[in-house]
């Protein structure tokens, strides 16, 4: 084992950048730098055992004592430069009560370190004195022999056998707020089949008026024809032709025209519209080829001066000739070319026939006629005539005409009729259906008939009366 502060011996190989047989130098080539370390305020080593990895007597050094307080654990000294081995780490020191000092060594501990010098050259370094760079740890729990354990404080930790366990003193903790719960959001119903649904059929109550006036409204599919007949005179037919094309006109507002048909000087034409002109249906059968030959706007230009307007402009007015002669040129292809034309211009005619079933214009018009409608009022005389009529059109192949016929009552006085009833029962077994209108004072003097003086009750009968003539065609 060499001498501390000599090097090993190499077993006479020449040092690194050492030729054979050249003299080994006698100063060790690491003082210049030796020299410089302790220029800067390095300490020389102190003299202790060097500490050697091939030594087993200083290869492992005990750790310092465990659970005393006043012992620091100093860091290790540095390795010796050009040795293999590792100086031993300087003696601990006590901790002074003072602050340790920052400041480097001062001149005169540079000079006695370098009085100590080995005969290599390399400085003793005085001992490091520790310098607490972090807090002390905690002082352990101990206590004497016999004692329970007791924390720093002075409380005691665990109780002697026998005795209750003492619970340290507490330090009064601020109150914690009560956490808040986050609100959640209602759960969703659990996707559970629904139970089945329980079907129930009700009659639903829709006001009779507001039906009559939707069917009104509907498309007919083409054009209707609607003939009000009855042999037996003074039944209501004008009235009940200008008041069923006034009803329906009120809710359509257009392309609806009442056409009075009487061979025998109708009065229809004095009744309803305005008479702004005295045209009849003697002018336009002059003109009809003429005006058979327009369309679109020229013809409905041109065929308006031929027709007489209601006051509210809700239904037009084709008159009848005053002029008994007339009826002989209303043949059948008259009556039909003109029926075409009225097609053409119009979606709803309605016609007041004549009192003779064997003229030509009678039955011409009830074989062009859509919806045949039965005017009487309740007097045995008029109802025997109507019921007349019904037999002969079926006995002329008109069956599905009569079958799908409406019977139209009108009351021509106030009060309660003894034949209403049993009138009503015995056309409801011969007829489609039966509507009854009440008697109405506007309409007993015979005069001009205007839709928009009728009682409220008078209106709704009618409302009703022409829904059902016009229910058959309403898509």
């Amino acid at each position: 084992m060499p001498e501390r502060g000599t090097m090993p011996d190499r077993g006479g190989l020449p040092e690194r950048g050492q030729e054979w047989g050249e003299a080994r130098p006698s100063a060790n080539p690491l003082d210049a730098r030796r020299q410089s370390r302790i220029g800067e305020g390095f300490q020389a080593r102190p003299e202790i055992e060097p500490h050697s990895f091939f030594n087993p007597a200083t290869r492992s050094v005990p750790p310092p004592p465990m659970g005393r307080p006043d012992e620091v654990t100093p860091p290790r000294g540095a390795a010796s430069v050009g040795s293999a081995s590792v100086m031993q780490p300087p003696s601990l020191q006590p901790p002074s009560s003072q602050a340790p000092s920052l400041q480097g060594p001062s001149s005169s501990q540079a000079s006695s370190s370098l009085q100590g010098q080995g005969p290599q050259g390399f400085a003793a370094l005085p001992p490091l004195q520790a310098q607490p760079l972090l807090a002390p740890p905690p002082q352990p729990l101990l206590s004497p022999p016999g004692q329970p354990l007791q924390s720093p404080s002075g409380q005691p930790l665990l109780s002697p056998p026998g005795q209750s366990p003492v619970a340290p003193a507490q330090r009064p903790q601020p109150p914690m707020p009560a956490p808040q719960m986050p609100q959640q959001a209602p759960a969703a119903p659990n996707p559970t089949s629904p139970a089945p649904a329980r079907i129930e059929w009700r009659q639903t109550r829709s006001d009779p008026q507001d039906r009559a006036v939707s069917v009104l409204r509907r498309k007919l599919g083409k054009p209707r024809v609607l003939a009000f007949a009855n042999p037996k005179g003074g039944v209501h037919k004008t009235t009940a032709t200008v008041l069923a094309a006034a009803t329906i006109g009120s809710v359509r507002g257009r392309g609806v025209l009442a056409w009075d048909d009487n061979e025998l000087r109708g009065t229809l034409g004095l009744r309803a519209g305005s008479a702004r002109h005295a045209r009849t249906i003697r002018h336009l059968v002059g003109d009809l080829i003429e005006i058979e030959n327009m369309h679109g706007n020229d013809l409905m230009q041109f065929f308006d001066g031929y027709l007489r307007h209601a006051s509210d402009g809700s239904y037009d007015v084709l008159a009848g000739e005053e002029n008994p002669r007339f009826a002989q040129r209303l043949d059948q292809s008259t009556v039909r070319r003109v029926m075409d034309l009225l097609r053409r211009t119009h979606d709803v005619i309605c016609v007041d026939t004549g009192n003779n079933v064997e003229s030509v214009n009678w039955q011409t018009v009830m074989q062009s006629a859509d919806q045949l409608v039965v005017t009487t009022v309740p007097r045995e005389d008029a109802a025997f005539t109507a019921d007349w009529m019904l037999d002969v059109l079926n006995e002329t192949g008109m069956e599905e005409l009569v079958a799908n016929a409406v019977t139209l009552i009108s009351c021509p006085s106030p009060g309660k009729l003894p034949l209403l009833d049993d009138l009503a029962k015995h056309f409801a077994t011969r007829t489609r259906a039966v509507a009854v209108v009440p008697y109405d004072p506007a309409l007993e003097v015979g005069s001009s008939i205007e839709y928009g003086v009728l009682q409220p009750e008078t209106k709704q009968a009618w409302l009703r009366a022409a829904s059902v003539m016009i229910e058959p065609f309403a898509e």
